[in-house]
């Protein structure tokens, strides 16, 4: 039985539980850079499911090794070996210069992972005295919504409501090195940050800072661990956002394009002097690892491998802040980021980031909202130097025209489509 779009949603709206606020577009298959919903209408997907589809949709690439796997075996979980383990996790360790891998799920799970490694290091490694470990966290940080990330959130809507905080944690201003060697005493086990933070609206620390950081743990026998979780895997054109500044942390935190937009798949990736301190019935998880998502992470990292990716996200991110830059004074207020991922501070008098994204669906473009006017824009990376202009060409418009006829109308396409 078909419904409509209105349909879908009021259904949705009623049945499921309201922590989030989608744009009223219901989807019903995608390719590529491109989505198409259930009434036929078509739209430039520039969120990439918050860099999870970096590849795009239905990469046939990942898509061939998902169903080779699917019809031999999907899960084990890890009480035995399975075929598919020791191949990702040499590849993962060798993509990242490390020794080992810890794979689990979602990106949240992989933080919560780095978070414990980080404090049984910090008591049998550093000798921090028992339960006195402290990690330091940025503000304005996004690593996910279980109680202890949102714990050291400064986000009110991710923390308040959900507490008493997990302790051991100490916020520093974002992009300050000096607050970061503030922070550190004796029982500091890590500094754990986003190379650029995503959820904030892709902001991109000065130069230098990430190199001052690892130079700042390495004096105080501190781990750097970096969220790559949305910066990595080619998004800002190189492999890792760290890669910028030649940097290297001491474990990398992994989740969404790792599983390429097919199933979730995440990893902690360090040296075994770190990763070596977890041991049989410390940690785990039933799905972490399987066969289905060793499958579909490998075809990811033969993908990246090529270093085809990393160049158009690189090339196509340099058109892209052009022509964003093009905007300033004409709705747009600044433009920041790397690669093919930027944020987008709107001219407040003129509408929301909402209210923007709102108009650019009504012109066949998919993107995202956060905190005030503030917009995203991360097409997946296998879009277009044409689709990704008429993309930048709709924010103009949209710039222009606001506030837009309410209601969705026919969306404008380029040609190529």
């Amino acid at each position: 039985m078909s419904h409509t779009t209105s349909e879908l949603i009021e259904q949705s709206e009623r049945r499921s539980a309201h922590n989030y606020h989608p744009l009223p577009v219901v989807v019903r298959e995608a390719r590529g850079a491109w989505v198409t919903d259930v009434e036929g209408r078509r739209y430039l997907d520039c969120l990439a499911g918050y860099s999870s589809l970096n590849f795009g949709h239905g990469n046939e690439t990942i898509l061939r090794a998902a169903r080779e796997q699917l019809d031999r075996v999907t899960l084990t979980s890890r009480a035995f070996f399975h075929d598919r383990f020791a191949d990702f996790c040499r590849g993962l360790a060798d993509l990242c210069g490390k020794d080992m891998v810890l794979p689990m799920n979602t990106g949240a799970e992989a933080v919560e992972t780095a978070i414990k490694v980080a404090r049984k290091w910090g008591y049998e490694v550093k000798g921090v005295a028992a339960d006195q470990a402290n990690i330091v966290v940025m503000e304005d940080n996004f690593h996910g919504r279980t109680t202890t990330i949102v714990g050291f959130s400064t986000d009110p809507d991710a923390r308040e409501g959900f507490g008493p905080a997990t302790p051991g944690f100490r916020v520093v201003r974002y992009g300050s090195a000096e607050a970061i060697r503030e922070a550190i005493d004796e029982n500091t086990v890590a500094v754990l940050l986003e190379p650029i933070q995503g959820e904030a609206g892709v902001l991109v620390p000065p130069a230098g800072y990430l190199e001052q950081v690892r130079e700042i743990c390495t004096e105080h026998d501190v781990l750097f661990i970096a969220d790559e979780i949305q910066s990595g895997l080619g998004r800002t054109g190189e492999t890792f956002a760290c890669d910028h500044e030649g940097v290297v942390p001491d474990m990398y935190v992994l989740g969404k394009a790792l599983g390429g937009g097919v199933v979730p798949v995440s990893a902690v990736v360090a040296d075994s002097d770190v990763l070596g301190v977890i041991r049989p019935g410390q940690h785990g998880s039933t799905f972490g690892g399987n066969p289905l998502a060793c499958a579909v992470g490998g075809a990811v990292l033969e993908l990246l491998g090529t270093g085809e990716y990393q160049a158009r996200a690189r090339d196509l991110g340099a058109l892209l802040h052009e022509r964003l830059r093009a905007l300033t004074g004409r709705g747009v207020v600044a433009v920041r980021g790397r690669g093919l991922w930027a944020g987008v501070d709107v001219d407040p008098a003129i509408g929301t980031g909402r209210e923007v994204c709102e108009a650019l669906m009504r012109r066949g473009v998919l993107a995202k909202d956060t905190h005030g006017s503030t917009i995203r824009l991360a097409p997946p990376l296998v879009i277009s130097a044409e689709d990704l202009e008429w993309a930048v060409e709709q924010l103009a418009a949209v710039l222009a025209e606001l506030p837009a006829p309410a209601g969705l109308s026919g969306t404008a396409e380029p040609a190529a489509g």
